[in-house]
C-alpha cells in the first residue's frame, strides 16, 4: 500500500574513523524512522496505537554503500512486510533518490510493559499496520 518516508538528519558524530556513518548509527535510524512510523502516525491515525510499549526482537542488516556526513537528511523508507497475532516485520531502505545505502528488517513484538511479557497485536494497530503493508518489491 504505502511507505512512510522520515528524514533522517545526519550528525557528525555518527562518522567513524573512516569518515563513514558508523553502523550502529544505522540501528539508531531505523528506530528513529519505526518511533515516527509507530508512535507519531499510529497516534495521529489510529488513536493509541502501540501506547502500551513493544520491543524489538530482531534486526537484520545489509549495508550497501558508504554513507557519509551531509547537511541533507538521507531518507528512510519504511513498511510492514508481515503482520502475525503477536508481531510485525518493519522493512527499510535507507537511500537518497536512486542511491540506497542500507536495506533492514525488524520484527517488533507487541509488549504489555506493565505485565512485563508480549502480548497480541490488537485490531486498531493491526488496521493501521495495514495501511503500511507493501509486497516488499526493491526499487532499484
Amino acid at each position: 500500500m504505502a511507505r512512510h518516508v522520515f528524514p533522517c538528519p545526519l550528525r557528525w558524530a555518527d562518522m567513524d574513523a573512516y569518515g563513514h556513518v558508523n553502523n550502529v548509527a544505522f540501528l539508531r535510524y531505523l528506530e528513529e524512522a519505526r518511533i515516527d512510523l509507530m508512535f507519531r502516525l499510529g497516534s495521529q491515525e489510529g488513536g493509541a496505537t502501540f501506547s502500551g510499549g513493544s520491543v524489538v526482537a530482531r534486526h537484520e542488516i545489509d549495508y550497501l554503500r558508504p554513507l557519509v556526513h551531509r547537511h541533507t537528511p538521507v531518507a528512510i523508507e519504511t513498511w510492514v512486510s508481515d503482520i502475525t497475532a503477536a508481531s510485525m516485520t518493519l522493512r527499510y531502505e535507507v537511500r537518497d533518490g536512486e542511491r540506497v545505502y542500507a536495506r533492514a528488517s525488524t520484527v517488533v513484538v507487541p509488549y504489555n510493559l506493565a505485565e512485563e511479557r508480549p502480548r497480541r497485536i490488537t485490531a486498531e494497530e493491526k488496521a493501521f499496520l495495514e495501511r503500511y503493508r507493501d509486497d516488499g518489491t526493491v526499487v532499484a
